[in-house]
């Protein structure tokens, strides 16, 4: 079981956790179809048994879960309620818990939702969430702030899988580099001096054949779309290149089709991780 009391930071107990479980995050993604896949109804009772199952399943073994918590908020609030007690047990099973919320607003707002997911007080309380940087990345500062204080850690957007991203992604900053590149800058600059590795991620897509751009921020890059989106533990190298030990490759679909079978979970899990081993071995 996790404790909240003095944890170290984010980023040595992901490099800890990476080390010892292999280097996988497996998103928790309750989407429709699958809910419908696993002869579950799409409906507070068909959450529940989906997301208890894949937790009981992952969560003493894999590195990092990652709920997306978009397909617990269109419940209401059993579906958060549902989402409480996911990230509750799969911390107390050893998971890296990586809330997928994409948060992302200015001022007190965006104290609120530092509050949210990075707060030991709150029901949500996460070692990790997404957010996006494009109001401005100062605008992430206290969510970046009370990271540092909780021993938590933030990924955020600068080069996202999906193809409608590069539009904002990849324009031309006044600086004369691309927006991405700024973000990731300023990543770095958060993650200056930190052993073995920063708590400021980043989210760069495993889609994206080249990135492109300076990826050594001295932090996680997480890594969506191995599986279903295209992508596979092999591309990792060329993608992520000298940053690449750094990467923390997400799966979701590609592990979820093979429930509701636990070992059919785990198996696909495990195999995940090896391959990505190997890449990264021989990357």
């Amino acid at each position: 079981m996790t404790s909240l009391e003095n944890l170290e930071p984010f980023g040595a107990r992901l490099r800890t956790a990476m080390d010892t479980r292999g280097p996988l995050c497996v998103g928790l993604d309750p989407h429709a179809s699958l809910l419908t896949a696993w002869g579950l109804n799409d409906d507070v009772a068909g959450l529940e048994r989906f997301t208890r199952t894949v937790v009981d399943a992952l969560a003493d073994r894999v590195a990092v879960l990652k709920p997306q918590s978009a397909f617990f908020e269109r419940f209401g609030s059993r579906g958060i309620a549902v989402l409480e007690r996911a990230v509750a047990d799969a911390r107390s099973a050893g998971a890296l818990v990586l809330m997928d919320a994409k948060r992302g607003d200015i001022g007190s707002t965006m104290g609120a939702y530092a509050e949210t997911y990075l707060h030991k007080g709150s029901p949500l309380f996460s070692d990790a969430v997404t957010v996006s940087p494009y109001l401005g990345f100062g605008s992430l500062r206290p969510a970046l702030d009370a990271a540092v204080i909780n021993g938590c850690g933030v990924f955020v957007l600068a080069l996202t899988s999906n193809p409608e991203g590069a539009e904002v992604q990849r324009a031309t900053a006044a600086t004369g580099t691309s927006v991405a590149q700024v973000m990731l800058d300023h990543m770095a600059v958060e993650n200056a001096g930190a052993q073995p590795l920063g708590s400021v991620g980043a989210v760069v897509g495993a889609t994206l054949g080249e990135a492109g751009a300076d990826l050594d921020i001295n932090g996680p890059l997480l890594a969506p779309g191995i599986g279903a989106q295209g992508a596979t533990s092999a591309d990792l190298p060329r993608v992520f290149g000298a940053a690449v030990r750094n990467v923390v490759p997400s799966v979701s679909r590609g592990v979820l089709r093979h429930g509701p079978d636990t070992k059919g979970l785990q198996e696909a899990a495990a195999r995940f991780a090896d391959e990505v081993r190997t890449a990264l071995a021989t990357g």
